[in-house]
Formats: C-alpha cells, structure tokens, sequence
C-alpha cells in the first residue's frame, strides 16, 4: 500500500490518536500541570510501542521526564537516526481570545484547531505516523531512536544533562527534528541554520548620588551620557561590528545557498511598510534576509537611568544600564564573543565612570550544510511531497538545544519543519494545516528511504 492510501485508510484512527495528547493539558511552565507532564510522557510511550517500536519507556531527568523508544532494523548496516520532539506546551491564555477549546481540537476551513496543534504534538505526530508506515509495510531499512522531552517550552534545562548521561543510548548518524517552519505552504524550505545569541547587562556607575544638573552639569561625567558614547562605536556606519576578532571565526554564505536565498519570495517594500519603517539598516553588501539570518548583529534591547517619572527633574544620574545582545552565527563560540564584549567595553569606558558587564545567558548557532547526505534526503522527500524542490533557508532566532545536539552527540541535524506562519504557534488558536500536515507525512517516508540508500 503507498503512503496517500494509507493515510487515507488510517486517517480516522490518527485523527484520534493526535486528539488523545491535544487532550492532555501538558504545560510544563504551570505547576498544577506537573502530573500532565508525566500523563503525556506515557501516553507517548503508548503511541510508539502502537506504531511499531520494540521498545519504549518514560526515563526520569532533573525535571519533566523523557520518552525514549526505538526500532532496531535487521539489515545489520543501517543508520541510525534519532527524531527529536517535545510533549509540552505554552499556556492557553489569553482564553476569551480562543474561538474553540484549546483543549479539543476542532477541525473547520481545513485545519485542526488546539494547543499543540503545531507546536509540537502535530510535527511530532507527522514523525511517528511516517515511522508506523515505513515499519507497517516492511520498508523501513533504517534504525529509529526516539527522544521526546517536556521542557522545550522553558528552555529545555534538563536537557543538556540528560544527553550527558545517555550518550551511548542516543548514539547516531543523524538526528531528525520537526519543530520549525516553511517560508510557505507552496514554498517548501528545510531550515539549514539558527543564530547563537550572547547577552549582557552593563552597568555603568558615576557620583555616589544623583546630582543637581545645574551645579554639576558640565564638570561630572554623566554616566546616561558614556554609556551612550560606548554604545554608539559598537557598530560601524557599514553595519560592521567594531569588537575585535568578532568576524575571526564567521564562515561566508556558500553561493549556493545565496542563490537559494535570492529565491525566497520577499518584497522589501512591504517589509519596511509592515513594520513601519522608511528604510532598514544592516552589514554592507548583504540583502535583508542575509543580514536577519546568516550575518551576526548587535542590538541594545533596553535601556534605563535617571529620572523617568512624570514631569521634569533635573539631575545628573549617579548609574546607567543597559541590556544588549548578539545573534551570533555558526562557528562563533558565544562564551569567546561574551568575554570579547567585556574586554572591549572596558577600553571604551571614559574616565569619571566605572562600568560592570554581566554576561547573562548565551547559546551556540548552528548551521546543516545542504551537501551531506541526509541533507540531500530530506530535500527529496519534501520534493516528492510538496511537487517542488525545498529552499535552503537560514532563521534568524536560536534553538539552542540543536547547538546541544551537535556539541554532545556529535552528530548533525535536519530540521524538517513542516509549521507555517499562520499556524499561530504560542498564540490564541493556534492551528495545523492537514494536507500540509499529510504531505509532512509523505516527506518524512521519502526521507527514510533515501537516507537508507547512503549505507
């Protein structure tokens, strides 16, 4: 039986079974959802042994608890591929903005209506529905490691520990992830890399009390005012940033995927008018979606002092601060980036201030080259899905856990996300188009057996 009759024929029964989990309110930030953590792990642990797994079980971490499953094939040669997924979800509010019950998927207009619908109980329902066909129908020439876990959500703060622990048990040639999006229902896209980010919070310290401005205005270092002066020479007037040997490790766009790039239907147009804006601002000699993707940046995210109350006070501030961050890309270390800023900020420090950088939080970027087998593979199966080969296209936010992968697995990551931007992930109503879904379905099939050819 082909993959469409099948669906076809299993359609009710998985429209079922993706309701039981849509049905279990597994928000792993929310306390009074703890038991639902482990009711969903379980439940997990149910549908994978159903599709074809010779073993699964709920493996406790720090925090919620993983599902690890897995199908070991007889061909003694197979890869192995790990699927990764997440069994949590955001919280529902705000409720009255929802037009059915977050809680029960409510199918109209072609889509399923729920929390999780996309996000991430619908990818990872494509995932292990491709898996029970390709075992179903004895196709399946690759072995299958399954790990979902339940605290994606919150940043995934077991994670790191638990891949720690069970590196031989996770051992791979490739993992699988499908918890992202296509640039369109019609433009298929493999996301092929994520951004890094490093952050600070500066600190910039002057008189020990705010001032008169009319006594001390003039002869005192205002501390708003350095840390204005040391903000402004991070950037250049080329969008360069001015820290040195921040570009010492950054790799340059493959022309390849630069063409790939160029494909991507974009109007800068109506970009600017979006989000108001008369002109955009990024690194000399890149398009928009090169520099929101593929090139590092520098942004100041928040900044304080002084008097902001109503009306007017006139002082000289004693302390200034600031939040700022990096996106970084691949093969820029964000711990050598975090200790570069602090070390430059203090060469920009004026005299009459003292200043305090505080690294905050940072993550490695990531980028799959689009040459390596499995890369190759995934781009058939969305070919064959989708009737169109898929764009290469870097995103411009950070999933530091693919970093995690890579650093502790030593293994790479296709990333076939099968989400869209009007699925409404984390907001009210969010939603899973079902031939979009069905045709992920298709694509990850295709994936197994052209990556089973490479071995």
């Amino acid at each position: 039986m082909d993959i469409q009759n099948y669906i076809a024929a299993h359609r009710e029964r998985f429209m079922a079974e993706w309701a039981s989990l849509i049905r279990i309110p597994s928000v792993s930030c929310q306390t009074e959802h703890k038991a639902d953590m482990l009711r969903c792990a379980e439940r997990w642990k149910e549908l994978l042994i159903e599709a074809g797994c010779q073993r699964a079980e709920v493996l406790p971490s720090a925090g919620n608890p993983f599902v690890y499953a897995e199908y070991q094939c007889p061909v003694s040669t197979a890869p192995t591929v790990l699927v990764y997924a997440h069994y949590d979800v955001m919280p529902i509010e705000p409720l009255e903005q929802w037009h059915s019950n977050p809680w029960e998927p409510d199918i109209r207009d072609g889509r399923l209506y729920a929390r999780g619908a996309d996000d991430d109980k619908g990818q990872a329902m494509i995932q292990a529905k491709a898996f029970e066909y390709m075992v179903q129908t004895g196709q399946l020439k690759c072995n299958v490691k399954f790990i979902f876990e339940g605290e994606e959500e919150i940043g995934s703060p077991s994670l790191e520990a638990f891949l720690e622990d069970h590196k031989e048990l996770l051992k791979a040639d490739i993992i699988l992830v499908s918890d992202t999006s296509m640039i369109g229902k019609d433009t298929p896209s493999i996301t092929t890399g994520l951004r890094g980010l490093a952050y600070w919070q500066i600190e910039v310290d002057g008189p020990n009390r705010d001032l008169h401005s009319g006594h001390f205005g003039g002869a005192v270092k205002n501390p708003i005012n350095a840390l204005c002066e040391m903000l402004s020479k991070i950037v250049d007037k080329d969008g360069r940033i001015t820290i040195p040997g921040f570009y010492d490790d950054v790799l340059p766009i493959p022309e390849e995927e630069r063409a790939m790039i160029a494909q991507i239907p974009f109007s800068q147009e109506k970009y600017n008018a979006a989000i108001d804006v008369d002109d955009v601002f990024g690194e000399a000699g890149y398009s928009t979606l090169e520099r929101n993707s593929c090139r590092p940046s520098f942004d100041v995210c928040g900044i304080w002092g002084g008097y902001t109350g109503e009306g007017s006070k006139t002082v000289l501030p004693s302390k200034a601060f600031a939040k700022v961050s990096c996106r970084l890309v691949a093969n820029q270390d964000h711990e050598k980036i975090s200790q570069a800023f602090i070390d430059y900020i203090a060469t920009l420090a004026p005299k009459g201030v003292r200043v305090n950088v505080t690294p905050m939080h940072g993550g490695q970027g990531y980028v799959c080259p689009i040459d390596i087998p499995a890369y190759k593979a995934a781009e058939k199966g969305f070919e064959l899905a989708f009737g169109k080969r898929p764009l290469a296209a870097r995103r411009g936010g950070s999933i530091p856990i693919i970093a995690a992968f890579e650093q502790i697995l030593g293994c790479k990551t296709i990333l076939m996300g099968f989400g869209l931007e009007q699925n409404a992930i984390h907001s009210p109503n969010e939603s899973m188009d079902l031939e979009v879904w069905e045709k992920g379905i298709i694509a990850v099939t295709e994936f197994y057996k052209e990556f089973a050819k490479t071995h």
